[in-house]
């Protein structure tokens, strides 16, 4: 089924509820469509966010959230969004490196790797990835960041050396790149498609989040988790500014209300989530790695690499960016 159909068969159900309804609601209902699943603390967010929208405007705007990939898979949600085929979305970053490096900024290994780095580093990327979206018709609306990520193999990794000739699953152009210079194999897989990646061979390690581990089941997999909080990569939640502009003036300060108590909320859960997960991993067998000295020199090596790459591609935006995280 294409984006296309899914949504307009969506519309279709929608436009038929407000024709039944809008003499007695005249409600505003919006399709929101996400990548991750509904145990995935980030949809948990997304869902009280849109409850928040429901309650703040008596049901004047009611915002459907689509989780999964279930209406407009991942790679097209940012499109879908632009072209005002779906009014708002979710996504992860860095998927935009390709069109811009600025939005891989959090994807730069060993860049922030705590909360308090991160959420500097937030600070001082948000006004030029605002700039950008709005270059393209799109307001953001909020940003929340995954757990540091770790590495998941199927033995302990003690240097980089053993991460070479492994299939290594890669969910934007850093972890790609990390995988090449790690003299890893990279193949793109998307997080629903992780446990069919492994079983079938596509796959033998990846780094992303303990979340995303404990998600999917890692345990199934792979038997060992190293810690080694490369960075902390985010989702965005972005709106089409016509769809913005067309709502009341009280709605739309409802709706940016929401998003800021959802990014402080979900930041929040970030943190919590990453002590939850890596217990969950460990109640279900996995063995969590303190990586070696040996392993997190060769892995930062490739992170000063990849920064000073990074900061090439990103021109002067990038070295606003650094010299603003760096003060």
């Amino acid at each position: 089924m294409t984006v296309m159909t899914r949504i307009t068969r969506a519309a279709i159900v929608g436009a038929t509820v407000v024709g039944f309804a809008a003499s007695a609601t005249a409600a505003t209902k919006w399709d929101m469509p996400t990548p991750y699943g509904d145990k995935t603390f980030h949809t948990i967010n997304i869902r009280a966010f849109a409850a928040d929208v429901a309650k703040a405007t008596n049901g004047k705007l009611e915002i459907t959230v689509h989780s999964a990939g279930s209406l407009v898979k991942h790679p097209e949600i940012k499109n879908a969004v632009r072209r005002g085929l779906v009014p708002i979305g979710e996504l992860l970053i860095s998927r935009l490196a390709n069109e811009d490096p600025v939005f891989e900024v959090d994807s730069v290994p060993f860049l922030a790797t705590n909360y308090d780095e991160a959420k500097k580093l937030w600070a001082a990327s948000r006004p030029i990835i605002e700039k950008k979206l709005d270059a393209q018709g799109l307001q953001l609306l909020f940003a929340v960041p995954w757990p540091p990520q770790g590495i998941y193999a199927k033995k302990e990794i003690k240097t980089v050396d053993d991460l070479k000739g492994l299939k290594f699953r890669a969910y934007n152009k850093s972890t790609e790149r990390l995988a090449q210079l790690a003299g890893a194999v990279p193949t793109q897989v998307e997080v629903p498609d992780i446990p069919t990646a492994f079983a079938t061979g596509r796959v033998e390690a990846m780094i992303t989040s303990p979340s995303t581990g404990a998600n999917t089941k890692a345990w199934d997999f792979v038997s060992h988790f190293h810690h080694t909080q490369a960075w902390l990569p985010k989702n965005m939640v972005i709106v089409n500014k016509k769809a913005l502009a067309k709502l009341g003036g009280d709605e739309r300060k409802a709706l940016l209300a929401a998003a800021a108590t959802a990014e402080a909320r979900g930041w929040k859960m970030s943190r919590d989530e990453t002590a939850a997960k890596i217990a969950v991993l460990k109640k279900n067998g996995m063995t969590v790695v303190t990586p070696s000295a040996a392993l997190m020199a060769g892995l930062k090596k490739i992170g000063q690499e990849m920064t000073d790459e990074w900061l090439a591609r990103a021109g002067a935006d990038g070295k606003a960016i650094l010299d603003a995280y760096r003060q």
